[in-house]
């Protein structure tokens, strides 16, 4: 291999490395957004369990929520609360 390669390939190593905290962090960021979205969304629907009525700001927050949960990847864990969620009724 050409020196030129292997210096180039050494440069994208270090960089890489010095860049591999910041990754770790931006994942440990969406980690914690997920926890607290989802944290969120369970607070909506075991407040709401009983009754299977939600206010139409919290399905529209609860549904946000959801959409951006998935976005993130996040687990099939809350599939089954937002299905159930979807067919409560909704007041103004």
């Amino acid at each position: 291999m050409p020196t030129e390669t292997l210096e180039f390939l050494k440069l994208i190593a270090t960089e890489l490395a010095m860049m591999s905290p910041v990754f770790v962090a931006v994942f440990l960021v969406i980690q914690g957004i997920k926890c607290l979205m989802r944290s969120e969304m369970l607070r909506i629907y075991y407040h709401h369990k009983e009754d299977k009525k939600l206010r139409q700001y919290e399905f529209e927050n609860f549904t946000m929520l959801y959409k951006a949960y998935k976005a993130l990847r996040g687990n099939s864990f809350i599939d089954k609360i937002h299905k159930e969620i979807e067919t409560w009724d909704t007041e103004s």
